[in-house]
């Protein structure tokens, strides 16, 4: 290989390497938006059962 290959070489994989490390930056602010809805799902069913549970208690009289 003379001087120019490699060179060639070289910027092929760092093009590889970048493009690859754009996809994984893509999937992770993929998962990112996609955790939300299981806390805010937690904080309502959270909520719900609260509420229910105050329902019973003044429906008991307590």
């Amino acid at each position: 290989m003379n001087l120019q290959q490699q060179i060639a070489y070289i910027e092929r994989k760092q093009e590889d390497a970048r493009r690859f490390a754009a996809e994984q930056r893509a999937l992770v602010a993929k998962d990112a938006r996609m955790l939300w809805p299981f806390p805010v799902g937690g904080m309502v069913a959270g909520a719900a059962v609260f509420g229910a549970g105050m329902v019973f208690a003044k429906l008991i009289g307590a």
